[in-house]
């Protein structure tokens, strides 16, 4: 179905063209006729499905031709790298037409964000605090705003940034539509929808808290303080092209990447105590390949958005399974396949079974043979450095397996695609890179 049946203007359906998406995935093709109508609506798919591009679409149908002046269209996001990206994709769909848009986000001069207010831009891509402050001190003005664009909404619960939007909505007197899009639907969340929406379209593409088709899950049953060597083994021993590791929280995201670094890995680092530009920097590097690992915690990644990934490593197991199904959904997207693995110690072995109760399906358990699970835990070394801290980085494995291991039980199998070499998920696998 091509998007031109959507009864998307001709200007928008040009720009697919141009950015090579092919066909409309399920989220668009069900939220995009209705978002059309003037319909609220409501949508829960994973990530990697297209949604931003199932609000964009609509929202720039209906302002070609509509008078200018003024901010007609507000969305909101939780993160200042998922807004930014909501800004890149707007503008791509937006070149042919006269459809203007400015990005409100903390981390960046607000000289030139002022300047976009002032001169009635129509679409306000932002976050939730800059966003407020503007509007405390009477910068920006959302009086004639009347359409509502809520992207991410579990994650601005996660955040703690539902009092901002519940403020900021307040602000939108002439608000008549609104578009509410979450990977995820917990009940709070559920409750914010009914009181904003009215009579919505719903559109939910898989079971919820489902992972996306394509993705490949594997436990690695592991102590925990043998839990950094394990990954070390398999960075070394498997082709991992892309590899987008987790963390728990920013000093164990910190530390990791320094010993991964000093093993020869090119590495960048995604949490809160990044400055923004080192943020910006570390993504569009990790985007452009320049780095083989990025080293996350949870929140910093929701915003991640980089088709060639090929493997997600959770180093740690969530406490929430919604947590689990995000990490995961940042390979195998828009079609593609990917690896999702997660070190599990006996303690964790409790939540992975909450984690597999919600995904509906048990992971296999991995074993490799070649690894010593029984090594003791290392001492402290003098000063508090742990080991690969400071010390001579260890040389790279040259020898590299077809695969990261067999199951317990099972003979050695060949991979999906019989070999490990070259980048998966390096195209635009039909979707030219939809989120």
């Amino acid at each position: 179905m091509p998007f031109k049946s959507l009864g998307l203007h001709p200007l928008l359906v040009r720009a697919t063209q141009d950015l090579g998406y092919k066909e409309p995935t399920p989220v668009q093709a069900g939220a995009i006729p209705p978002a059309l109508e003037g319909r609220d609506v409501i949508a829960t798919a994973q990530t990697g499905t297209g949604k931003t591009a199932g609000f964009l679409l609509p929202v720039l149908h209906r302002l070609i031709g509509a008078p200018r002046g003024g901010t007609r269209v507000l969305i909101l996001s939780p993160t200042r790298e998922l807004a930014e990206q909501i800004a890149d994709v707007g503008r791509g769909l937006a070149r042919h037409t006269q459809v203007r848009s400015a990005l409100i986000v903390g981390g960046r001069p607000m000289g030139p964000q002022e300047r976009a207010l002032r001169d009635g831009i129509e679409v306000l891509v932002a976050t939730p605090g800059r966003l407020l402050d503007l509007l405390q001190r009477g910068v920006a003005k959302l009086d004639r705003a009347t359409t509502l664009v809520l992207d991410e909404a579990d994650t601005m619960f996660d955040m703690g940034f539902l009092p901002d939007v519940r403020r900021i909505i307040a602000r939108m007197p002439a608000r008549n539509h609104t578009l509410f899009f979450s990977a995820t639907m917990p009940p709070v969340i559920a409750k914010l929808a009914n009181e904003l929406l009215r009579n919505p379209a719903t559109v939910q593409i898989g079971r919820r808290s489902a992972t996306a088709v394509g993705i490949t899950q594997a436990a690695y049953p592991v102590p925990t303080h043998l839990k950094t060597a394990l990954l070390r083994h398999l960075l070394g021993e498997t082709e991992m092209p892309s590899v987008l590791v987790f963390t728990r929280t920013k000093h164990n995201a910190k530390k990791l990447a320094r010993v991964l670094t000093n093993d020869g890995f090119s590495v960048a680092e995604l949490h809160s105590n990044r400055t923004p530009s080192q943020r910006t920097r570390a993504m569009e590097g990790f985007r452009r390949g320049e780095f083989q690992v990025m080293v996350a915690t949870n929140i910093a990644a929701r915003g991640l958005d980089v088709d060639h990934i090929t493997h997600v490593i959770s180093t740690d197991v969530p406490d929430v399974p919604e947590d689990y199904v995000h990490r995961i959904g940042r390979t195998g997207r828009a079609g593609a396949t990917g690896d999702a693995f997660v070190l599990v110690s006996r303690e964790e072995e409790e939540a992975l079974a909450r984690i597999e109760r919600q995904v509906g399906q048990r992971l296999p358990r991995v074993m490799l043979p070649e690894f010593d699970y029984a090594a003791p835990a290392p001492p402290k070394p003098p000063g508090g450095n742990q080991k690969g801290g400071r010390g001579v980085p260890q040389q790279r494995p040259q020898g590299r397996t077809r695969g990261p291991g067999k199951p317990q039980g099972q003979a050695s199998k060949p991979n999906r695609d019989g070999q490990r070499s070259g980048r998966r998920g390096g195209g635009n696998h039909g979707q030219g890179g939809q989120r």
